[in-house]
């Protein structure tokens, strides 16, 4: 009899255990932290960085890249002015295929920093992303916004 009375008291505590264990459970449950604010502002999520991988990627399973491309325009012509004006409607067109509202793409190395292509006015830009690429002795900066 005295050893029914133990397992009485066993199985009571942990009765008692498990109800105070639920109720803990459903009060953490039934706090509810904050969620977090989110901006509702949406962000564009081209940045400069994915532009130039593209850029800079190879393009119809061939060797060569817009890069590489607009580079041989430039270096076959030896920078003429019209070889910046081609490589200039190239980039306009290239931008356009993209749909990116502000942009300024330079070259900087050969061409002291010549703007090939440009969109927006840069001098308004809040938050500008920034990438270069060295190819063959150019180097391009695109800066989107």
């Amino acid at each position: 009899m005295i050893d029914e009375k133990g397992s009485l008291y066993i199985a009571d505590a942990m009765i008692a255990l498990s109800i105070l264990f639920i109720a803990m459970l459903m009060l953490n449950s039934l706090v509810s932290l904050p969620n977090p604010t989110y901006s509702d502002i949406s962000h564009d999520s081209k940045n400069a960085q994915d532009i130039m991988e593209i850029l800079s990627g190879k393009v119809d399973f061939e060797d060569k890249t817009f890069l590489s491309y607009i580079t041989n325009i430039l270096k076959d012509n030896k920078n003429s002015k019209k070889s910046v004006l081609e490589v200039s409607q190239i980039c306009d067109d290239k931008f356009a295929e993209f749909k990116i509202d502000n942009y300024r793409f330079i070259e900087s190395n050969h061409l002291n920093s010549k703007v090939l292509a440009s969109s927006g006015d840069f001098t308004k830009a809040d938050s500008v992303s920034v990438a270069t690429r060295n190819f063959d002795g150019y180097s391009y900066t695109l800066y989107v916004w």
